[in-house]
């Protein structure tokens, strides 16, 4: 049987640490990794290729899929919420036209070779935009079709990415006779909040919670940005990484819908604070919102409904609020800044 051959951009991120460990660990694949950053050196070892450069850079992406037969696409290159807010174009240009570009190789692949390419794209609950503080209230768990109407360029971005998903993942057809693409078999989460113990925050605007947690770890002062009664979805990393080979691995007859919600657990940041501080009692927050910032997460929901991943590829998440910090966050944190 053919080894399996994945390409993982933004592979020095958040989500890409993680993935790139567990695939290595557990899989029979050669990983291309890609990102515009030099790739930590404990990753090196564990991809077959590391490429240095922009996913808008289209002779770079006609020369890996020149040399690459690629199975599976995770695209996690993105300029994230807090910085797209600052630099909207170049937010579009990479969320969008990257996005774009990685689709159009993997359709022309597909094409060529006659197969399917599966493209696991992470969308996230900016996607979703609630107008108000009651109306957040009342929704209570969102829906996937529910409230898509996203207030920042980074939600924006990603509810369009997932439409091109949509797009690529069914032929095109001229007079609705002719196939002139190849089939991109797509596949999105829109993931909460995430929170890493291995790597430090990128400008997301859910990061109050990792920030936190790392700054009460390092005995620090936080400022958090947002009120104490905030509230979105959160997941522990390895949840997140888990997900999503759960549904790049899952039967795509059993698949009801091409974008999934996802959840672990939803507290406000008063009560995340309330237990770095148990863990770490000499970490002390203060809430001082950003009106910008606290206006994105009051647009978010504060939970998701998940009922379809749960019933569709069999999710449920390994780390509750608890248990999160408990045999996650914790332990690791401790271990990263030399604590007892």
């Amino acid at each position: 049987m053919k080894q399996k051959t994945i390409l993982i951009t933004g592979a020095n991120g958040e989500i890409g640490h993680g993935l790139i460990h567990y695939v290595s660990e557990r899989y029979d694949a050669q990983i291309i990794a890609l990102d515009v950053h030099t790739i930590d050196d404990d990753l090196k070892p564990r991809c077959a290729k590391v490429v240095i450069g922009d996913i808008l850079d289209n002779d770079l992406i006609e020369q890996l899929a020149a040399q690459f037969e690629f199975d599976s696409i995770f695209h996690l290159a993105a300029v994230l919420s807090t910085k797209a807010e600052r630099q909207p174009l170049l937010g579009h240009k990479v969320n969008v036209d990257g996005t774009l570009n990685l689709l159009a190789m993997a359709s022309e692949q597909a094409r060529a070779e006659e197969r399917e390419v599966k493209f696991l794209y992470p969308s996230s609950i900016a996607v979703y935009g609630l107008p108000s503080i009651a109306a957040k209230q009342e929704a209570r768990k969102v829906k996937e079709e529910e409230w898509l109407e996203p207030r920042t360029m980074y939600g924006i971005n990603k509810l369009y990415g997932e439409n091109l998903g949509r797009y690529y993942g069914h032929y095109f057809r001229q007079l609705d006779v002719q196939p002139i693409v190849g089939k991109v078999d797509f596949r999105a989460i829109r993931f909460p909040g995430l929170i890493s113990a291995h790597t430090l925050p990128t400008g997301g605007t859910s990061d109050f919670a990792p920030e936190m947690l790392h700054q009460a770890a390092k005995g620090e002062p936080y400022d958090c940005f947002v009120r104490s009664d905030a509230t979105i979805p959160f997941m522990a990393m390895p949840d997140a990484v888990r997900a999503l080979l759960m549904l790049e691995e899952a039967p795509k007859e059993g698949l009801t819908k091409t974008s999934y919600n996802i959840g672990a657990f939803s507290p406000s940041a008063g009560e995340l604070e309330e237990h770095c501080r148990k863990y770490f009692p000499n970490g002390k927050v203060q809430f001082i919102p950003d009106e910008r910032r606290q206006a994105i997460v009051d647009s978010w929901p504060a939970d998701v409904d998940d009922n379809a991943a749960r019933r569709d590829w069999k999710w449920s998440p390994d780390y509750g609020f608890e248990r999160a910090f408990d045999d996650y966050l914790v332990p690791a944190v401790k271990k990263r800044y030399g604590k007892a």
